[in-house]
């Protein structure tokens, strides 16, 4: 993605707190036609462990073709958009600006692995049901057996290495005249614009 110097982040702890603030992703391949295939899943994020490589875990439907893409090309993008929200020219003290638009995003550029073994699956299935509703375990484990099995049979799981990434954080860090304003509006604004706020929070941003 395009990516300058000041809008870069290299921490990788920043990158994870995003990717698990949000999980839902955007997973991209190029199909036969050469043009972008895309599914929208959500990931559980497995850290660095002893030296190895950063994992992303998911699944997808079997009627979708894009694991097919992945089993003959396993070279893939993962994206992850954080918080966003619009920026106003009125953020500066003066009138020659422009609007804009902020937010945080993580790129990995990722090799795939299809997992087809049911006990696996269950393993990853249970790796998200802990994201998201760890209670909702129990119920899982007490349905019928044929039920899961079908269900099992229904997905294939991805487990997705990470080669290389990237986080971009757009705050206009560049732009110190406008910090002031642009945070006020952001903490007065939704929650996305909060969330913008606690990153500026971060970076030092707009505090006096």
């Amino acid at each position: 993605m395009y990516l300058p110097s000041h809008f870069r982040s290299d921490d990788l702890e920043s990158a994870l707190a995003e990717m698990r603030a949000h999980p839902l992703a955007s997973l991209i391949s190029v199909d036969e036609t050469g043009l972008p295939f895309v599914s929208h899943l959500p990931l559980h994020v497995l850290p660095p462990h002893e030296g190895g490589a950063l994992r992303l875990l998911g699944h997808c439907a079997r009627a979708n073709p894009h694991w097919k893409l992945l089993q003959a090309h396993p070279r893939a993008l993962v994206s992850f958009l954080g918080p966003q929200a619009y920026q106003s020219p009125r953020i500066y003290p003066d009138l020659q600006r422009v609007p804009s638009w902020n937010y945080v995003a993580v790129q990995c550029t990722v090799q795939a692995r299809l997992i087809e073994d049911a006990d696996d699956k269950d393993r990853l299935l249970k790796c998200l049901i802990g994201d998201h509703e760890p209670a909702y375990a129990q119920q899982w484990r007490g349905l019928d057996a044929a039920f899961t099995q079908r269900m099992l049979a229904g997905i294939v799981g991805l487990e997705l290495e990470v080669t290389a990434w990237q986080c971009k954080i757009k705050l206009n860090q560049h732009r110190p005249e406008s910090h002031a304003a642009m945070r006020a509006g952001y903490e007065a604004g939704g929650e996305s614009g909060q969330a913008l706020a606690a990153w500026m929070d971060r970076l030092g941003m707009g505090r006096p």
